[in-house]
């Protein structure tokens, strides 16, 4: 790394001054080749995120977390609380690949991906520079006296600020009680529901809160995700890094001046800038090295090369690399670390895609009515009391069901109905009972194979207990 004699900049986050207060950073509008591809990738990625919602595949939304009532959709496959033991698997598929994602690139996903970094730099930020202009306006700006130029420019970016956090409250919404719903209380209005309104205003509060003043503290103090880097980064990864060993050569970093012969003068190709500073969306020195605030957004690598350009000098002093490449120039390759991780990956995701493939449709549940025992009848017959649940997780009603005895002879009777109609999306609970003659026990505490119908077609089956006198073994 560049020799920084004291490690000063590791004793405290970038966006504090000396006096331990917030330091507002006001950052340079980035511009170059990478910045671009962020922005199409951000514009794509925008898209999705705001357009998710209201997406149905087969009758589902293509992606709804509803905690309330425990219903998620993903990728338009309906996931129900006793589908639980999937979801584990896949956050532990999500885990996984944050932590061989994060092992190979750094932190590439903040950088590129985050809706934190995109709607804050690809949004209101752009927003910011539309209004009060680039760096030096904004810090012209802020020093200003509250005349009528700052009034208006603050007023009007504040309420364009609020009005976009409104919009994004109203999506983070629907992800969570769905579209459908969300759509028929705007029509309803919000007089008839004050509840979600203040729960809306609440969400716009927030994300105003986040994208108008906490901004950038966020990943630096509230994401966890950049702690990660210090336990997962090893000298292989790719991140966002200044080539040290030619930014600084024998001399160190000097200014550049006009007509020299950089080269021989033994100086580093660092011409101490300080752009890469005022473009930082975070305020660090990305020269100091390898940062928990570094987010990995290519600001800096843009306007080092554009200045490298002016000065005549190679590009790619700050870029994308290893340690590795820059101390012993060697190339990234899969390291056992890696392949490991890759390993687990694949299988956590076999076995996810297996189990999709063998869930079915309908989920049975029958549970005998607890603290009740057994009944004996006439005729030598033995009778258990029952409650069950039906679980529809297709979009379509499903008709005519009814349970049937698979493995003893016996009969099985519903109370107030022969059968029913399980609604697309909903569940049906009912009681029920089960006879069976003594004779076909095996002992006092039977397992029992039910079938559950839907006209002629046997559409699931489920297994419980049945208890008879001991007598009758």
């Amino acid at each position: 790394m560049a020799e920084q004699g004291q490690d000063n900049f590791r004793d405290t986050i970038g966006t504090l001054n000396e006096e331990g207060n917030r330091a507002w950073v006001f950052p340079k509008k980035p511009d170059g080749k990478w910045y671009t591809y962020r922005k199409y990738v951000s514009y794509i990625l925008l898209a999705f995120l705001l357009s998710a919602p209201f997406i149905k595949i087969n009758g589902n939304q293509f992606l709804m977390f509803n905690v309330l009532e425990r219903r998620f959709n993903i990728f338009g496959f309906p996931f129900w609380p006793q589908d639980f033991h999937l979801f584990v698997i896949m956050m532990l598929i999500g885990v996984v690949f944050v932590i061989l994602f994060t092992v190979a690139f750094g932190r590439l996903f903040c950088g590129w991906v985050c809706p934190q970094t995109i709607f804050m730099e690809m949004v209101f930020r752009r927003i910011e520079y539309w209004i009060d202009g680039d760096r030096g306006k904004q810090i012209r700006l802020s020093k200003m006296p509250w005349n009528a130029e700052k009034i208006k420019k603050r007023v009007l970016k504040w309420s364009i600020f609020f009005i976009i956090s409104f919009l994004i409250a109203n999506v983070f919404l629907a992800y969570l009680i769905g579209s459908d719903q969300l759509l028929r209380y705007i029509v309803d209005g919000p007089s008839k529901h004050q509840s979600t309104l203040i729960s809306l205003l609440i969400f716009t509060g927030v994300f105003y809160f986040v994208f108008a003043w906490f901004r950038e503290q966020v990943c630096i103090i509230a994401c966890p995700y950049g702690r990660l880097q210090g336990v997962l980064l090893d000298n292989k990864s790719i991140v966002v890094a200044y080539d040290h060993k030619r930014g600084e050569k024998e001399a160190g970093r000097a200014k550049f001046k006009k007509n020299e012969d950089r080269p021989s003068s033994g100086k580093g190709d660092c011409i101490d800038c300080f752009q890469c500073v005022n473009v930082c969306p975070t305020g660090i020195d990305i020269r100091n090295g390898t940062q928990l605030e570094c987010i990995n957004c290519t600001a800096c690598i843009d306007v080092c090369d554009q200045m490298m350009e002016n000065v005549n000098l190679p590009k790619g002093l700050i870029r994308y690399t290893s340690e590795d490449n820059i101390e012993k120039k060697k190339k990234f390759t899969f390291s056992p670390r890696l392949k490991g991780y890759v390993a687990v990956l694949g299988i956590l995701t076999a076995v996810l895609i297996g189990m999709l493939f063998l869930r079915n449709d309908i989920e049975a549940r029958i549970l005998r009515l607890p603290g009740q025992l057994y009944e004996h009848k006439t005729d030598n017959i033995i009778s258990n009391v029952y409650t069950f649940k039906l679980v529809n997780k297709t979009i379509d009603d499903i008709n005519n069901v009814h349970f049937e005895l698979l493995s003893h002879k016996g009969i099985i009777k519903l109370v107030s109905h022969d059968d029913f109609k399980i609604e697309g999306q909903g569940l049906a609970e009912g009681t029920l009972f089960i006879e069976i003659n003594a004779s076909a026990l095996n002992g006092d505490k039977d397992r029992l194979e039910i079938g559950v119908y839907s006209g002629d077609d046997l559409i699931e089956t489920t297994t419980t207990a049945f208890l008879g006198p001991r007598s009758y073994k």
